[in-house]
């Protein structure tokens, strides 16, 4: 029996990673029915890649009726073009300059299709199914690798005169700091694994060439091996001064927040990745922030929420932008 006589439609989700990609299969009600993984192996070119998204699409086509296929959506890293759906030279796929992925698509299997970067896919997904719904004006903070924003506002997404929109790892929090979106003091440098790695690097070697003892980090030969991850690890195990790190960038966390509620007055701000896992150690540190810096009758009216959906978003986000 084929699959799609328990559904009348379904939906396609392409993710398009430097490292991996994957199709995801669902329906309206969010019911996810096929995962197709392959590694990108960007280096083979864009034209290759294409071709094996339409290689398991059709693959899919044998178990699925392809006339019940409503929409595609595209979640792929920026700078692209959602409005002409064109994919312009992201530096994690080299090489993809101006490619136009949804006409790509669109004559190869005759359905709509839209594209979206991935921050404003994440966002979409948030909303629709995750600590977002039923909001009108929702921010998806991404938190993680880098620190980039998907903004719904009066329930549509929004993404700029030329999808820069949402940009937010780009504005100057300080003289200088951590380099984040190619900018030292930035808000990414700040907030973002990279950023709180440099932070601690730096604050370390500091403590160790004063003469000082940093417990997380024993000798200066193992400075290189800071993480984000292991100065969080180590400030809920009670280091000091991984906490002194972690408090460093909570306070930048807060005042990107507050400026944020400020200028557009949400009613949720969803924070992913990093502060999703550890939101237990940076809650009451930005809510001090917040307190001090943000307009109280804004921030009367947001709630600052770790991301719901976890490590699915990522199943989810290209699904979405379908369903959208």
């Amino acid at each position: 029996m084929n699959k799609t006589s328990k559904f009348q439609e379904y939906y396609l989700g392409y993710d398009i990673g430097g490292t991996k990609c994957s199709i995801v299969l669902g329906d309206k009600d969010f019911h996810i029915y096929e995962k197709v993984f392959f590694e990108t192996k960007v280096e083979r070119g864009y034209k290759a890649i294409l071709k094996e998204f339409k290689e398991h699409t059709h693959k899919l086509f044998e178990t699925y009726d392809q006339k019940k296929l409503v929409k595609i959506g595209i979640s792929c890293g920026g700078p692209l073009d959602s409005k002409k759906g064109i994919i312009k030279s992201p530096p994690n796929l080299p090489g993809w300059d101006e490619v136009e992925i949804v006409d790509i698509f669109k004559n190869e299997f005759q359905v709509d299709v839209a594209i979206q970067n991935d921050a404003n896919a994440c966002a979409i997904a948030e909303w629709m199914m995750g600590a977002g719904v039923g909001t009108e004006n929702m921010i998806f903070l991404t938190f993680g690798t880098g620190m980039g924003a998907g903004l719904i506002l009066n329930g549509k997404i929004y993404s700029g005169t030329n999808d820069l929109g949402g940009e937010v790892g780009h504005i100057r929090m300080a003289k200088d700091g951590p380099v984040g979106f190619g900018k030292a003091g930035s808000f990414e440098g700040f907030c973002s694994g990279g950023g709180i790695a440099q932070l601690g690097k730096s604050y370390v070697r500091k403590k160790i060439e004063s003469g000082e003892r940093v417990k997380f980090c024993g000798s200066i030969d193992m400075i290189d091996k800071i993480t984000a991850k292991s100065v969080f690890e180590a400030a809920i195990s009670g280091d000091k001064d991984a906490m002194e790190i972690v408090k460093t960038s909570a306070k930048y966390l807060g005042n990107g927040l507050a400026i944020l509620i400020d200028i557009l007055n949400p009613e949720v701000i969803v924070i992913g990745s990093i502060y999703s896992r550890n939101e237990q150690i940076l809650k009451s540190l930005v809510e001090e922030v917040l307190k001090k810096e943000a307009i109280p009758e804004a921030l009367a009216v947001c709630e600052i929420l770790p991301a719901k959906l976890g490590d699915k978003i990522g199943d989810y986000a290209a699904l979405c932008v379908a369903m959208q």
